[in-house]
């Protein structure tokens, strides 16, 4: 037996359908499924193998449910099997079978759920990826935390991900960068100038102006000393300062960000420049291939209906022909004058990543880039050579809250919630979990009062307090029977025969869905399933808990019944390896006990 009874009554239920009809062909028997019932009354497991057989084997779907049903009464892990709806089929799991599944969990640990399913496929999961020009804010954070939940959720799904983050160091933001760093570092040197009268010496005006930039300025007029300033301390030619300025502030404001991120508990593996992939050709280069493969071609535009982008112009412009591979329009990658477009730049981007060894990319963004999917993904169909994919998840807006009312400003920013603002606030493992408590693409609302409410509202705190009351259990049992009695290794020996009451049993039934969550979440790209499973979880826990408070026959301690005792102690053990699995990959640290 498995750690994954879905995939074992699976097996079952195939074997049964092609002894019944054994002239099934295979591609039939590749689409029967073994999912948990939507009501629990109705049993543990359903099958639609009656439904998806019956139109190939030219029988009714009723019928060929009623043979399973008998076959499947046969089994050694099912207590029952009956008909439901137009060819289904419940199947409801005998109690020695959820029993024999905690020690499965005792002995895996934490590595319960894990799979090679992925089979080592190369995935390149791109999040974050913010213009190194001012601190992490509330919205990075969202598509941090997702990015690196899904990379957690890939790995433990058998896949070989790397963790990627693109540093968009090039262009005009840079150089707007570069003019505030300059100011903050004239400020730094003791200019009389106001923020008024350098702003009116910027070309297109002075654009960031948080106060954050002041450490920045600080830091270079410390290194550099007064030799980028003009006389008293006024605007120095900019071909004298504006290279150095720039990198100096990039490498400053790009450190910050790997601090906020690693303070949210991200570390990534690879941090690509922009700049870099642009000074090594990589855009020539993958225009070229495109010329090549007669994709492009000098064309001009038609006026798109509705609002109009930045990148059309009604002149000749270099194009890649997007709609061969699905796109509404022709995109162009050159302007007129013969600069290249971002579109051309991030063609290059995963260009290069596909030559990394990436078979599947996955890009987090902002929902307002929704519009920029098809574009992209068309270029990498374009360019894909041996079938890498590309997909896209999507983060909405968060809303921050205290009081009921929404929270805009920060001092430090000048105009927004900072990372660093809200970990400092609530907490690194509040700020996680509850960013995957919705799906990415709804919108959500953060409210600071909540997360540090100690109350079943709360999810965190809901959750981790089902994992330190396991622990405190755990505790009690080592210090009245010996530490040794209640490692998952003693326990993982236990007789369970003893777990028989329906809440005992509704918990085994929660932590056997564990590895076909993960399995799930990853192929559909949601890790916001595995905060889901984990209040589901802690709730049959808490619950349990409850009546043992109130029943003395359900105490998970019984110095008179010790064959009760240590089944109930694997179960507490188990839920606890569960629970630090599912941390394990939304990122977050199990806590041992709540205050």
């Amino acid at each position: 037996m498995s750690d994954n009874l879905f995939i074992d009554l699976r097996d079952h239920v195939v074997r049964s359908l092609a002894t019944i009809l054994p002239d099934l062909p295979p591609e039939v028997l590749d689409r029967v499924e073994v999912t948990p019932t939507k009501d629990p009354a109705h049993g543990d497991m359903a099958t639609n193998a009656a439904l998806v057989a019956a139109k190939p084997a030219g029988r009714k779907p009723a019928e060929i449910a009623a043979l399973l049903v008998a076959a499947l009464r046969r089994a050694p892990e099912v207590a029952e099997a009956e008909q439901a709806g137009p060819g289904f089929v419940n199947l409801r799991l005998r109690p020695e079978t959820l029993q024999a599944q905690v020690p499965v969990i005792l002995r895996a640990g934490t590595l319960y759920g894990a799979t090679r399913a992925g089979q080592g496929l190369r995935v390149n999961v791109e999040y974050v990826s913010a213009n190194p020009t001012g601190p992490m804010h509330i919205g990075h954070c969202r598509g941090a935390v997702v990015g690196d939940a899904l990379a957690n959720l890939l790995t433990r799904a058998g896949y070989d991900v790397t963790k990627e983050f693109y540093v968009n160091d090039s262009g005009a933001q840079v150089v707007a960068l570069a003019w505030a760093t300059y100011f903050r570092y004239l400020q730094a040197l003791g200019t009389s100038l106001t923020e008024d009268e350098f702003a009116a010496q910027v070309p297109g005006g002075l654009q960031y102006r948080g106060e954050y930039l002041m450490p920045v300025g600080e830091a270079l007029a410390a290194g550099y000393g007064p030799i980028f300033a003009g006389p008293d301390l006024s605007v120095a030619d900019p071909a004298l300062w504006l290279d150095t300025v720039r990198d100096f502030a990039i490498r400053k404001m790009l450190a910050a960000t790997k601090e906020d991120l690693a303070a949210l508990g991200v570390v990534q593996d690879v941090f690509s420049s922009e700049r870099a992939l642009l000074e090594g050709g990589a855009v020539e280069r993958t225009i070229e291939i495109l010329r090549e493969r007669g994709l492009i071609y000098e064309g001009v535009l038609e006026p798109p209906r509705g609002k109009t982008p930045e990148d059309w112009e009604p002149r000749a412009q270099t194009l890649f022909r997007a709609t061969q591979f699905g796109d509404e329009v022709d995109r162009p990658l050159r302007k007129s004058d013969g600069s290249n477009t971002y579109f051309a730049n991030d063609i290059a981007y995963h260009a290069d990543k596909m030559a990394r060894g990436a078979q599947l990319m996955i890009d987090v963004w902002g929902a307002d880039h929704g519009g920029y999917v098809s574009r992209l993904s068309a270029a990498v169909r374009a360019l894909a050579d041996a079938g890498q994919q590309f997909q896209v998840v999507l983060c909405q807006i968060v809303h921050v809250l205290r009081g009921g009312q929404p929270v805009r400003m920060s001092k430090r920013a000048g105009s927004f919630v900072t990372l660093r603002d809200l970990i400092d606030e609530v907490g690194r493992d509040a700020v996680r979990f509850t960013m995957l408590t919705r799906k990415s693409d709804a919108q959500m609302e953060f409210d600071l009062d909540l997360v540090v409410a100690q109350t079943r509202d709360n999810p965190v705190y809901y959750v981790q307090y089902a994992h330190a009351r396991c622990r405190s259990v755990l505790r009690l049992a080592a210090e009245q029977f010996g530490v040794e009695a209640a490692t998952d290794a003693a326990l993982a020996d236990a007789d369970l025969s003893a777990l028989t009451d329906e809440a005992e049993l509704a918990v085994i039934r929660r932590m056997i869905a564990w590895p076909r969550i993960v399995w799930a979440a990853a192929q559909a790209r949601e890790p916001h399933r595995i905060a889901f499973f984990l209040y589901d979880l802690a709730a049959d826990f808490h619950m349990l808990w409850n009546r043992g408070r109130e029943e003395s026959s359900l105490r998970f301690i019984q110095e008179a019944e010790p064959v009760r005792t240590r089944a109930r102690l694997a179960l507490v053990a188990a839920v606890a390896a569960v629970l630090r699995a599912g941390f394990s990959v939304v990122g977050v640290e199990p806590a041992e006990e709540m205050r």
